[in-house]
């Protein structure tokens, strides 16, 4: 059985969102499939946002964000769950992650630098985005931008892998056949830990 930490990203809380019924169902899944899960709803955390280079590498740690890092670092599985907003994740997940990322936590020897091997290393990943527009426009068109840039450029960069990612498309007046069935995915997803 899976250590899994879900990572709810959208920033809007308690207004009945699509991504709010995924990682509940999601989390459901995981624990009727025995798994130890943590949600951190990232609407609900408390954490200025980074505003230099100096606050980044010795600046004080949040509360919330330390909580975070000990859950993140605890996992076999991260699922990271957000909206695409202006095409890429929202300036919320964003500044959770400067504050998390820091070199002390990423980083097994922050003296060495960026050649230090990572904590997260071997923490597999899933990402599950929602947007307006069609999954398949947003894969083929705009070649899932956005997505690839935080799989490689965070993802990657922290040491974690390997990385799924699962895209909604359309999310807008879903059909509820078609809710029903990302439901009956996510609680699937959630079972096998993947």
């Amino acid at each position: 059985m899976a250590t899994i930490t879900l990572i709810q990203g959208h920033p809007d809380a308690g207004n009945g969102h699509l991504l709010d019924l995924l990682a509940d169902t999601y989390l459901d899944g995981a624990l009727s499939g025995g798994h130890s899960v943590e949600m951190l709803r990232l609407n609900s955390l408390n954490f200025p946002l980074i505003r230099s280079k100096k606050e980044w590498e010795e600046g004080p740690v949040p509360p919330d964000i330390q909580a975070a890092q000990s859950a993140m670092l605890t996992a076999d599985h991260l699922v990271f769950l957000f909206p695409l907003w202006l095409g890429d994740v929202p300036a919320l997940m964003k500044a959770f992650l400067e504050q998390v990322a820091r070199p002390s936590f990423l980083l097994t020897d922050p003296e060495k630098g960026f050649a230090s091997a990572r904590r997260l290393a071997g923490c597999s990943t899933r990402s599950i985005v929602t947007m307006g527009m069609p999954a398949l426009i947003y894969r083929l068109y705009f070649l899932s931008h956005g997505v690839r840039s935080f799989k490689r450029n965070v993802l990657g960069f922290a040491g974690l892998g390997p990385n799924a990612d699962t895209l909604i498309g359309m999310v807008e007046n879903m059909p509820t056949k078609r809710r029903d069935r990302l439901v009956k995915r996510m609680e699937s997803l959630g079972k096998a830990g993947a």
